[in-house]
């Protein structure tokens, strides 16, 4: 299963915790939209929502455990308190929560299917318990099956991980992301999504992330104004723009059609600035939340990010290409 390489450079040390700098003043300036970032839970969940609100976001992204442990994770009610009270205070909304990276919900090995099955739960009760919005998930590698068994078996996972759970009462919704298409990969084209997404219909709340570094090195042509306006004629005939409510907003390193998943600074790689102008401003996004989940090289990347997000949008909110 494809790693994401966010993560590996987002050290606390590295970043300069911005808790550990003196409280703004005056709250941030926003935009139209919902700008975030994927942002450290380290000291516990409540501290995301501090640091979302000072990095100038009304949005966020966060783990709820460990990204590369099985070990389960127990959430301290009074964080989660605490968290929701922080939310409320400065507005951030939606929270979106990104499953551990380890979940594979398409394996082929039932001992490790089983794994994932109780990961993925596990996941699910933590991003009620902490009243979220969207859950991420990968749809996994179908490795030792073919795509379509594989899709199939992603969306029997998910059933049985929900059982009993009403994540329709606990306004919860699982958000299957678009992947860069490595090899035995699910969803790496708009269509394998929306399989997923058929399969569940009416079954469990569920809706799409849409990821712009997956869909160029995808092979998707995201960075000319045609190809753009082809890409979301694609992605509307498939999964639907309405069913995209998160938009994870990445730069690439990689080029296009490489598969290689690869996140750079906004406006800093193969992608460049226009097309996250475009996506911002077009009308018919104007529902979604746009997250950052883009690299630490230099303290204050991160703050640098969702600033530059945030200049794109016009005032109007009425961008091309639509």
């Amino acid at each position: 299963m494809p790693r994401k390489f966010f993560s590996k450079k987002r050290s606390i040390a590295q970043e300069q915790d911005i808790l550990s700098l003196p409280a703004p003043t005056e709250p941030p300036k926003l935009t139209s939209r919902r700008i975030g970032i994927h942002t450290s839970s380290s000291g516990g969940a409540q501290n995301a929502a501090e640091r979302a609100y000072r990095l100038g976001c009304n949005t966020l992204q966060i783990f709820s455990s460990s990204p590369r442990q099985w070990a389960p994770y127990e959430l301290k009610k009074s964080h989660c308190d605490e968290m929701l009270l922080l939310r409320k205070k400065y507005d951030l909304n939606p929270l979106v929560i990104h499953t551990n990276y380890l979940v594979n919900l398409a394996g082929t090995t039932e001992s490790f299917l089983k794994k994932s099955i109780e990961a993925f739960r596990g996941e699910v009760e933590r991003a009620l318990a902490l009243c979220a919005a969207y859950l991420v998930l990968h749809p996994g590698s179908f490795r030792g099956a073919d795509r379509e068994q594989g899709l199939l078996r992603t969306a029997a996972a998910i059933r049985a991980a929900t059982q009993a759970l009403d994540l329709e009462k606990g306004g919860l919704t699982i958000l299957i992301e678009n992947t860069a298409g490595a090899e035995y990969s699910l969803g790496g084209t708009f269509e394998q999504v929306a399989e997923v997404l058929e399969h569940l219909r009416g079954l469990v709340p569920i809706g799409s992330c849409i990821d712009t570094c997956h869909t160029h090195v995808a092979g998707y042509d995201i960075v000319s104004e045609a190809g753009m306006k082809e890409t979301l004629a694609q992605l509307d005939a498939t999964i639907g723009l309405k069913e995209v409510r998160v938009w994870h907003c990445n730069d690439a390193k990689a080029a296009r059609g490489s598969r290689l998943d690869r996140h750079q600074q906004i406006g800093k790689g193969t992608i460049g600035l226009e097309p996250f102008r475009w996506l911002l401003n077009d009308p018919r996004l104007a529902h979604a939340a746009f997250i950052a989940e883009t690299p630490i090289d230099q303290p204050g990347d991160d703050r640098r990010n969702v600033e530059t997000l945030k200049s794109l949008v016009e005032p109007s909110g009425n961008g091309r290409p639509a």
